[in-house]
């Protein structure tokens, strides 16, 4: 289990890592310069202190699951684990995710139910798949 925890951390490490955008530096002769002096005044305001670690939310994921898995996982239907629920979850995370990405992309029937492959989103990207299932499986452990 701490193995499959590990693997899901540094998947979910990269796929953050990978989604961020980065800004090009623009040509400094391009900003104009405004003197000190013009420029207004503000107040640098401390940032008030989180009470506990903020978790990084994979936003693609929360997207695609919204549009698409949520009709089914939201309320249960066909057998679809409804994230955050940790009993119907802890069994099918217990397979690794690289069970749980197959099953989503490719499709699965099982005693419990039936998933259609990549949620009957034919047009999904596998990116967008296996970000929906890292979503759900963060919110049911």
């Amino acid at each position: 289990m701490k193995m499959t925890s590990l693997v899901l951390a540094v998947s979910l490490t990269v796929l953050l890592a990978a989604c961020g955008k980065q800004e090009s530096a623009a040509p400094e002769a391009s900003v104009p310069a405004v003197p000190e002096a013009a420029a207004p005044a503000v107040p640098e305001v401390a940032a008030p202190a989180a009470t506990e670690p903020a978790m990084a939310e994979p936003t693609q994921g929360k997207s695609v699951f919204n549009k698409t898995c949520a009709m089914c996982h939201a309320v249960g239907a066909a057998g679809a684990p409804k994230p955050g629920d940790q009993a119907d979850w802890a069994p099918r995370i217990a397979q690794g995710v690289d069970v749980l990405y197959k099953h989503a992309l490719e499709g699965f029937t099982g005693a419990k139910g039936v998933m259609p492959a990549r949620g009957g989103a034919a047009t999904l990207a596998d990116d967008e798949v296996k970000a929906a299932v890292d979503y759900m499986v963060a919110q049911s452990k």
